[in-house]
C-alpha cells in the first residue's frame, strides 16, 4: 500500500528467520530480491530485514507460483497491477474527499445567496405601493 508505514511495515526479521515464516529457502529471497519482487530493508550493517508485509508478499508470490503455476515475470506484472490498484484506490479516496469538501462549499454559498436574495425581496401591491417581506430583511 501507499499509504503512511504501519507496524506492518517495520523491518523485524532477518533472511533466514523470513524465510522459514514464508516456508521458503533463504536462496529465494534473494532472488526475488534481484527480480525485483520484494525489497527488504538495511539495516546499519547492510543485513536484510523483512516485514510483516514482506512476509505477507512472499507467501502470496509463493501462492501465485506454486498454486496457480504463474511464472515470475507474470507474478512481477501481477505485483505491479495491484500496486497501481493501490494507488488508484488512494487517488479516488483523495478525489472523494475533495468532492465532498467542494460539495459542502457550494451547500453553504447556496445557502448565503438565498439568505441575501430573500433580504432584497419586495412586493409590489397594487396601486405601485411597494414593501419588504415581513419578517425578511438584513
Amino acid at each position: 500500500m501507499i499509504r503512511g508505514r504501519s507496524s506492518r511495515d517495520r523491518p523485524l526479521y532477518m533472511i533466514s528467520v523470513a524465510a522459514e515464516l514464508a516456508g521458503m529457502h533463504p536462496q529465494t529471497l534473494r532472488i526475488y530480491e534481484r527480480k525485483e519482487l520484494i525489497q527488504p530493508k538495511r539495516s546499519a550493517g547492510n543485513t536484510r530485514l523483512y516485514s510483516d508485509a514482506d512476509i505477507e508478499r512472499l507467501r502470496l508470490i509463493q501462492q501465485l507460483t506454486q498454486e496457480e503455476g504463474i511464472n515470475l515475470a507474470g507474478v512481477e506484472r501481477i505485483m505491479e497491477l495491484q500496486n497501481e490498484l493501490d494507488r488508484m484506490r488512494v487517488e479516488i479516496e483523495r478525489w472523494r474527499d475533495h468532492a465532498e469538501e467542494m460539495q459542502h462549499r457550494l451547500a453553504r454559498e447556496v445557502e448565503s445567496v438565498r439568505r441575501e436574495y430573500r433580504a432584497e425581496i419586495v412586493v409590489v401591491q397594487p396601486g405601485g405601493l411597494m414593501r419588504r417581506e415581513p419578517g425578511e430583511g438584513r
